[in-house]
């Protein structure tokens, strides 16, 4: 299983589109410092999840 979420920063008015396939881990890794985008700027309310069978769109 695969999941697509959406994360929203309402101070730097971003989105940011992922997947993964293990959001809390993923979730927890955007809350830690790291030279990514999300890990400067700590972008970090879950908007949105979908999970899916696979990485392919149909």
């Amino acid at each position: 299983m695969y999941i697509v979420y959406i994360l929203y920063s309402s101070s730097l008015n971003k989105y940011y589109i992922g997947s993964t396939s293990n959001l809390p881990e993923r979730l927890r890794k955007h809350n830690t410092k790291h030279k990514g985008f999300t890990g400067v700027r700590r972008i970090g309310r879950l908007l949105l999840w979908k999970s899916m069978k696979g990485k392919k769109m149909r």
